[in-house]
């Protein structure tokens, strides 16, 4: 980053860009990483271990249940962290380019 003459980084930069850019390319790839290793991850399980995949729970077989109980919230889980990481981000640039900006407490 280039530092403004006053010693703050310059927000208005290309390399200030880039770097944010960058960090929430990362957060994105690793999001749709695991939502993909889910998603992909079902039919694998039914194919390599039938068995263990035909068990009961609460009535529904346990691929059934992932399927239809459990993925709706898990995609929600993972929006909310990439949300919450995401606000995060830009939030910790803000503060290195304006350090007189209170920390964020969490």
């Amino acid at each position: 980053m280039n530092p403004a003459p006053d010693g703050k980084a310059d927000i208005h930069s290309e390399a200030f860009l880039q770097m944010l850019m960058r960090r929430q390319l990362r957060l994105s790839i690793a999001c749709a990483a695991l939502f993909m290793v889910t998603l992909l991850g079902l039919p694998l399980a039914n194919y390599f271990a039938p068995d263990f995949m035909a068990q009961r729970i609460l009535g529904f077989t346990l691929s059934w249940f992932i399927l239809g109980v459990l993925f709706f919230p898990f995609v929600w889980v993972i929006s909310w962290v990439f949300i919450r990481k995401s606000m995060a981000l830009e939030s910790d640039e803000v503060r290195s380019a304006q350090p007189s900006l209170p920390t964020r407490q969490s």
